[in-house]
């Protein structure tokens, strides 16, 4: 089940990145890649997570344990 994720979120990178982009070297790459991450963990909203993203989901799941401890 743990793949599954993972395979998204590859299949994510490559049709909204990788694909989209002619990048001529590899620190191009990185730099691309590495702002498509940024905007995916930050800005990219997820039905899977009710529309929030994952860095405003795991925020607020830290907050909730922090709570109960």
């Amino acid at each position: 089940m743990d793949n599954l994720f993972i395979e998204r979120l590859w299949r994510s990178l490559k049709y909204e990145c990788v694909y989209l982009h002619a990048f001529e070297t590899g620190s191009e790459a990185r730099a691309g890649i590495g702002r498509w991450i940024d905007y995916y963990n930050n800005q990219r909203p997820h039905s899977a997570l009710g529309g929030q993203t994952p860095d405003e989901a795991y925020r607020q799941r830290a907050d909730r344990l922090c709570l109960a401890a």
